[in-house]
């Protein structure tokens, strides 16, 4: 089977459109089409139908898809192992972590690293659930939990500190809470439908659940730019709020959660020079970051 096929039908699933992924793939739309004809014959079923909003995968091709994404992403893998073999310098490291990570911390980081190195693409995989680093969906990762597997490389880069925060507008016009029990009695900007953070408040007799907050949304980068436009008080890393002087600390005392942050690759990739040229390069720059949460 032409593996050129599977990766049309691929991203018509997740584009939604022959346009759309004939744009992600660099291709043609008539191309994109005549491969999705193909694949329905070969089959011998349909793998769309039209509908108001593009094109709708059928049963069929959902069944089929995860398989096909396994597939896509392992060769992505191996085309990326065998840039990193010819030339550290040149080539594409993909790199897994949490949404606020990626989106808040990670580009200055990054910004500095191309300076340095700019025939090295990065490709971000942002998601609160870790990519699976023994299957190859990422070369490295950025974690807040201490990897398992015995087949990964993790290195413990520091601790966030996360605190309460709200913005100083905010503190003028509702006052500050002297006690964690007053939290209640003040806007909060919590989660919507997960709860890990909530149960993790319980640990230190924190009582919110999610009908005391005000503004629902599991959303992290979400959560925190509410925050920072003043709308009630809610969680942070302290190195990203000592980055505005308007962001004020709720009771840093009585409340204080350490993140832990670890650096991790497969061990296969050790020797892998331009993978271990980005994981190095992240271990020395997240660990000037946490070293903010203890000054």
């Amino acid at each position: 089977m032409d593996w050129n096929l599977l990766k049309s039908f691929a991203y018509v699933v997740k584009e939604g459109s022959l346009s759309a992924a004939s744009r992600a793939l660099n291709s043609t739309q008539p191309t994109i089409g005549r491969h999705i004809a193909i694949l329905e014959e070969q089959f011998g079923f349909s793998l769309f139908t039209r509908s108001r909003d593009g094109l709708e995968p059928t049963e069929e091709a959902l069944d089929l898809y995860p398989d096909v994404e396994a597939m896509l992403t392992r060769f992505d893998s191996f085309v990326r192992r065998l840039e990193g073999e010819k030339d550290e310098e040149s080539g594409t490291v993909r790199i897994a972590t949490s949404e606020v990570m990626g989106i808040e911390v990670l580009p200055d980081m990054l910004k500095k690293f191309h300076r340095a190195h700019p025939k090295i693409k990065i490709e971000l995989s942002l998601s609160n659930k870790n990519e699976n680093l023994l299957k190859r969906d990422a070369d490295l990762a950025i974690r807040l939990n201490k990897p398992a597997q015995e087949a990964l490389l993790a290195k413990f880069v520091g601790n966030v500190s996360v605190h309460f925060y709200a913005h100083k507008d905010y503190l003028k016009t509702y006052g500050t809470p002297k006690k964690l029990n007053e939290l209640k009695d003040h806007v909060i900007i919590g989660p919507d439908r997960e709860q890990v953070f909530l149960s993790a408040l319980e640990k230190f007799g924190i009582n919110i659940n999610r009908e005391d907050c005000d503004f629902r949304l599991d959303n992290q980068v979400g959560q925190i730019e509410l925050l920072r436009k003043g709308l009630g008080i809610g969680v942070m890393q302290k190195p990203l709020a000592k980055r505005s002087s308007a962001l004020v600390a709720i009771l840093e005392k009585e409340f204080q959660y350490q993140m832990p942050v670890w650096a991790v690759m497969h061990e296969d990739l050790r020797t892998n020079s331009r993978v271990r040229l980005v994981y190095n390069f992240l271990i020395e720059e997240f660990q000037k970051y946490t070293s903010v949460s203890s000054s």
